[in-house]
């Protein structure tokens, strides 16, 4: 049997549980999620605590953390306007959106500290990025707030319905993403990063 070290959430800070999680659920996807402010601000940001939720109907989950209790400009704006554009971080555009990632103020765009640039969305009124290689169009299809101990609330969960899909076609392969030419990156703890590894298969089984 193996020596495990074990602890009750009641014993550790809230920095410890943090990074007993970020440390080890990794790789974790990186969302670039595009959203525009009731003003017309652009807001572009980063999120690692991002997945797929299922894909009938096409949906994504941003978790986005709340500062003292305060919605982010992120989680603001879907829950005001209903509309994001969820893009994947690659080895191309990891170093701009580490940069979007500055904490601006709600009438500040990312825009202005990052070499992005925005294209036309088709279904939403909510501009992509063109710097990345695929681009989900969405709508908010339900949200929960996460509370603590303390009944603070600290995260915005969104649910994202895919209205529209843009990908690359130099990573489109007969109806397949290739994913060493999406090239996605993933995060870690602090301030690591990771590239797509060694690929292997294994044949699920099938009773």
């Amino acid at each position: 049997m193996k020596n495990m070290l074990n602890f009750s959430p009641k014993e550790l800070t809230a920095k410890e549980k943090k990074k007993f999680l970020i440390g080890s659920v990794i790789p974790r996807p990186i969302a670039l999620v595009s959203t525009k402010s009731n003003s017309g601000i652009v807001n572009i940001a980063p999120f690692s605590y991002f997945n797929i939720v299922t894909f009938n109907p096409p949906m994504l989950s941003v978790a986005v953390l709340r500062v003292d209790g305060e919605s982010k400009d992120t989680a603001r704006n879907i829950l005001e306007n209903k509309e994001a554009v969820v893009q994947v971080v690659d080895t191309s555009n990891v170093e701009a959106a580490n940069a979007a990632s500055a904490p601006l103020g709600p009438t500040e765009s990312e825009l202005d500290v990052s070499s992005f640039t925005t294209v036309e969305s088709q279904t939403i009124k909510v501009p992509g990025v063109n710097e990345t290689k695929v681009r989900f169009e969405t709508e908010l299809y339900d949200s929960l707030v996460i509370y603590n101990e303390e009944d603070i609330p600290t995260t915005d969960v969104l649910f994202l319905k895919v209205k529209h899909y843009h990908i690359d076609e130099s990573i489109y392969q007969n109806g397949y993403i290739d994913p060493e030419k999406l090239s996605a990156v993933s995060r870690l703890a602090g301030s690591d990063y990771a590239e797509i590894g060694k690929l292997f298969s294994l044949e699920r089984p099938t009773k």
